[in-house]
């Protein structure tokens, strides 16, 4: 009786450690599409290209709760090329995401390296996602062309849904010794849902935009010059057979960067998947007033299932005389074009998530 009672009171204490236990996930994407491009400086290219929907990524996550509503929680995620196998983010090994924090009642703490408020608000509103060939980050600065979307050294503070509303706070220490105020970023987002109707505002103020590239060399900005201020509104109205995409976003340095971009789209669902179109626009309201242009895209995601879909999206840019934006992706065997030249690119691809 006595060693039966004992055998309970071990089993009763294994239970209870497991149960304090951090529950984990394992996730991840793998992404790749065969991507042409046309209008760059180096002449046009055929490519097998990687993360062309959402970047590729795999990463664990977790929480644990600790009792009266609070819970630990953490994410570290890692992103890769797929066509050769490469680490992204500069070779980083977590340069997507890496954080740890706690949440309850209160809102969320997150410690690490994080995305910024205002690339989850563009995110957000993008009928493409910040992805495709559509992606609004090909014009606009909250994202990953001439904006890093993540910063190193950040503290973040979300709040709990009130009634609709919600916020998110971001301050990214500078690290510099002698001045806090070099190299920093601060970041914050407003935001409303309910029902149909979404709406956000987000502003954001930092340093150069190399401050996040998260390689070796530079794995953050060690300076504060041409400081720069972003500041994006937009929004979604949906009207069940389609939703309407808005968003308008400024663009300013302590130099010469003066820049006003807008967004117009839409997506609908058509048979299992969801069409999408959006039309983009970059005023260059500086001196020379001509690096801006315009982008038009559309694009097709086929579900296969909930995990797998097809996708396929045409994006074009007519750039101003001084303009070399561009569609696609530069960095992997094609180019930017000569200023004033248009930029093209068509992909079909696969995606699947685990």
């Amino acid at each position: 009786m006595k060693k039966s009672l004992l055998a309970l009171a071990v089993l009763g204490s294994f239970a209870g450690l497991a149960s304090a236990q951090t529950n984990v996930t394992v996730y991840g994407l793998v992404d790749a599409g065969v991507t042409f491009e046309s209008g760059g400086a180096n002449g046009s290219v055929t490519k097998l290209a990687s993360g062309v929907k959402n970047g590729n990524r795999l990463g664990f996550k977790g929480t644990e709760d600790l009792g009266g509503g609070l819970k630990a929680n953490f994410q570290i995620e890692s992103g890769f090329t797929l066509d050769n196998g490469a680490s992204g983010q500069g070779g980083t090994l977590f340069g997507r995401q890496a954080w740890v924090g706690l949440s309850g009642n209160f809102g969320a703490i997150g410690l690490g390296r994080q995305y910024t408020p205002l690339f989850i608000a563009l995110d957000s509103v993008d009928p493409f996602g910040t992805g495709l060939t559509g992606s609004s980050t090909n014009l606009m600065a909250a994202g990953t062309r001439s904006e890093a979307p993540r910063v190193n050294n950040a503290i973040t503070y979300s709040t709990p849904n009130l009634s609709g509303f919600s916020a998110n706070v971001l301050y990214g220490l500078g690290e510099q010794a002698g001045d806090n105020s070099r190299g920093r970023t601060y970041a914050l987002s407003l935001g409303y849902a309910n029902g149909p109707v979404t709406a956000i505002v987000a502003y954001e103020n930092g340093g150069d935009p190399t401050r996040n590239a998260g390689t070796a060399a530079v794995p953050n900005i060690v300076a504060n010059t041409n400081k720069t201020k972003l500041l994006l509104v937009g929004g979604t109205y949906d009207f069940g057979v389609a939703k309407l995409h808005a968003a308008y976003e400024t663009e300013k340095d302590d130099a010469t960067l003066d820049n006003r971009d807008w967004l117009l789209g839409v997506s609908a669902p058509v048979g299992p998947g969801t069409v999408m179109a959006s039309y983009i626009q970059k005023k260059d309201k500086s001196a020379a007033g001509n690096t801006g242009g315009k982008q038009f895209a559309v694009g097709y995601v086929y579900n296969l299932s909930k995990r797998t879909n097809l996708y396929t999206s045409y994006g074009q840019i007519n750039n101003d005389a001084g303009g070399t934006n561009f569609v696609g992706d530069a960095t992997n065997g094609g180019s930017a074009p000569t200023a004033g030249n248009n930029s093209r690119a068509f992909t079909v691809g696969v995606q699947h998530k685990f």
